[in-house]
């Protein structure tokens, strides 16, 4: 079986580490202490996207960090409309910068268009502003 990544903006948020300390605070109000992204949408590649599929987090203009899907569950809000929870690993890994357009929503991205997930050694290298890295991975010298 395939499969399927998704692509999110990460509204709001500064950094990766601003994402982090975000979901801490938030997973420690949840019952199993895992992060989750709620949505309107179910995903219809359900099945693609639990074959090992993660979701990746625009911040600030490019994709910089991605989480591993975990499960889909159903959430009926207060207002009576069924939502889907993106339950996902606590850890996040950081990835290469690619510049991203803004969009609504989430959308699906292919494994071969996912950038690549960076080195241990580099997740806390002095980095460059993310629209330099996306840039020049744009050009291949990333």
């Amino acid at each position: 079986m395939a499969q399927i990544n998704l692509v999110k903006l990460s509204v709001g948020t500064e950094s990766v580490a601003g994402l982090q300390d975000w979901q801490t605070m938030r997973r420690a109000e949840l019952p199993d202490g895992l992060p989750r992204h709620v949505t309107r949408m179910w995903p219809k590649r359900e099945a693609e996207l639990l074959n090992g599929g993660s979701i990746y987090w625009v911040i600030k203009g490019s994709i910089q960090a991605r989480q591993k899907v975990l499960r889909l569950d159903e959430v009926i809000g207060g207002d009576g409309i069924r939502r889907c929870a993106i339950i996902l690993e606590p850890e996040i890994v950081f990835t290469a910068a690619v510049l991203k357009r803004p969009f609504q929503g989430w959308r699906y991205l292919k494994p071969e268009d996912s950038p690549p997930d960076l080195s241990k050694q580099r997740e806390h290298d002095d980095a460059l502003p993310p629209e330099m890295s996306a840039a020049l991975a744009d050009i291949g010298i990333f």
